[in-house]
């Protein structure tokens, strides 16, 4: 029995304001003590324009680590990166059941067996559709349209009402993998009565309804049957259901298949485990490739997004040491530019045009879908489902804004939250009620360090202006033991007027010394501090940018 003052209350630690990085909770109980459900522990993708260096961006749970006692477990919906991608680098500070079904189940284990020193993380498998306790919260797996195998909402049943947690959606009548959107479901849903839509905000800014796969899978078979010569298609690993239209256009126009890149390879094995690639012939090895006649062979890419270790980064750069490319040959990029990376998407258009390659995207074919509702969608389901409260997540601040208007439009009152804000859902008037820690962490090789960190700023200011070092060794009696050792690293050879940026560090070094009070000559510090501000000066006025400086006395 629940305590006269139990409230249900959500927060999003990751995931709102940002596409990417989603990570939700839900509470029970009062203000002193509450028993939580996760929803998801994703990641976000870093920039190399603005975090140098740094893989990935995973949410701050510093906050969960407090709690960790009254989580009571983690739910997935799918196995995409920005819904399970941190589960691996954060489960070890919580240490709770997580669930799954089993295709993400199996994609993450694969996953985990890729990565090096990768902790055993149990995953409770729950079959599509089910219905389980997870503590205190009673969930119901929804099958949903989406990009990728099993795709759940999650209806979770409270005594304070039920809520409708959407996950990444679309309504496809014809998925090719999967089953579309349970309707049914998400009807009696509505009947019972739902409290809150927690609901995937994406595409709220595009009016209509998304096509489906199948009609891409028709453009595909066109496209790789009219081929004069080799054919490249790049999409994202995960979307089995676009591999497997790829691949039944590659067989029925007498083509083989050869899959490229360590991604897709990792995905499309899970998918033959788990059924989802039943009645596709094997696909042929990458060594394969070279020994194929031109006209009988479709490579699946990984590197849509422009990644650049990705396989058709280096095929537009010529430098892949098995795949390549020529006049006459065509790729197709079957996905959509993320926003952000449009530049490196480009860099590789580019470079395969030079080559005399044919560049089809969906600028001007149906070679894609957005796994994701447009507005005709999400009113559907709204209309089906009937909640008292919906909350905009997973979007930037105009999907969110959007998706909030085409909820009011509809009668149906909005919750605006961002990152870190507690929500109370019921009972009674729902509102922001608190504020949890929230924040970003970042994977930096194989370390998480925190996003202030002085590892992350300096290397954003390397990329900038450079760096100077210098070293000086003085003896005891306070003079130079020897000429100072200066090195400049990414700072211009010559400065504004031409002198050498060496020789003007070199000369402010000895000036600054030289003219050095004796009480800061004997302070090993002062005289760092002196020389360091000397040289940065003096390489700013001779640069127009100031460099990093770092200076070593030594005592001999």
């Amino acid at each position: 029995m629940s305590s006269p003052n139990s409230e249900l209350v959500f927060a999003p630690i990751g995931g709102v304001g940002e596409i990417g990085m989603n990570l939700y909770v839900y509470g029970l109980g009062d203000e002193r003590e509450r028993t939580w459900l996760i929803v998801d522990v994703g990641v976000s993708f870093a920039s190399e324009e603005h975090l140098p260096g740094v893989d990935l961006i995973l949410p701050d749970i510093k906050f969960l680590i407090e709690e960790r006692r009254n989580i009571a477990g983690i739910v997935l919906t799918h196995a995409h990166e920005d819904h399970f991608g941190a589960l691996l680098d954060l489960w070890p500070k919580l240490k709770v059941p997580v669930y799954a079904t089993p295709f993400t189940a199996a994609l993450f284990e694969a996953k985990r067996l890729g990565e090096r020193e990768a902790p055993e993380v149990p995953v409770k498998e729950v079959a599509l559709g089910s219905r389980f306790q997870v503590g205190p919260f009673d969930i119901e797996l929804c099958s949903v349209a989406h990009s990728i195998p099993e795709s759940n909402a999650l209806i979770i049943r409270t005594p304070h009402g039920n809520v409708l947690h959407t996950g990444d959606w679309k309504l496809d009548p014809t998925p090719i993998i999967g089953v579309p959107t349970d309707e049914a479901k998400l009807r009696a849903l509505g009947d019972e009565g739902c409290l809150a839509l927690i609901g995937d905000s994406t595409n709220a800014v595009r009016e209509g309804r998304s096509p489906s796969e199948v009609d891409v899978a028709k453009t595909l078979a066109e496209l790789i049957a009219n081929a004069p010569s080799r054919v490249a298609v790049t999409t994202f690993a995960s979307n089995v259901a676009r591999v497997r239209a790829v691949a039944e256009a590659a067989h029925a126009a007498g083509r083989e298949v050869v899959l490229v890149g360590r991604a897709m390879e990792r995905v499309a094995q899970v998918a033959r485990e788990t059924g989802y690639l039943d009645g596709i012939r094997e696909f042929r090895g990458i060594d394969m490739y070279g020994h194929l006649p031109r006209d009988k062979v479709v490579a699946i890419c990984t590197g849509s997004q422009g990644e650049p270790r990705a396989a058709l980064a280096r095929i537009a750069a010529d430098e892949h040491p098995e795949i390549g490319l020529s006049k006459g040959d065509r790729v197709i990029f079957s996905s959509r530019t993320i926003p952000g990376n449009e530049k490196a998407v480009s860099k590789i258009v580019n470079g395969l045009i030079d080559q005399g390659v044919e560049v089809i995207t969906d600028r001007t074919h149906l070679v894609h879908v957005s796994g994701h509702p447009r507005r005709a969608e999400l009113e559907e389901l709204i209309g089906w489902v009937r909640p008292q409260l919906l909350i905009p997540v997973h979007g930037e601040s105009l999907h969110l804004s959007e998706h909030a208007k085409l909820a009011r439009s509809l009668g149906i009152q909005v919750g605006m939250c961002r990152n870190g804000d507690l929500v109370k859902l019921g009972p009674g008037d729902p509102g922001i009620v608190d504020e949890i820690p929230v924040g970003r962490v970042y994977k930096d090789g194989a370390l998480l360090v925190e996003e202030n960190s002085r590892a992350v700023v300096d290397r954003k200011r390397l990329s900038f202006a450079g760096i100077a070092f210098v070293a000086m060794a003085m003896t005891e009696k306070d003079q130079l033991a020897s000429d100072p050792e200066i090195e400049l690293v990414g700072i211009p050879e010559k400065s504004i007027g031409g002198a050498s940026m060496l020789e003007i560090a070199n000369d402010v070094v000895m000036e600054t010394f030289e003219t050095l009070p004796k009480p800061r000559r004997r302070d090993p510090d002062a005289v760092e501090e002196s020389i360091r501000r000397a040289v940065r000066g003096a390489l700013a006025q001779n640069w127009g940018k100031k460099p990093l400086v770092y200076v070593h006395v030594l005592i001999v």
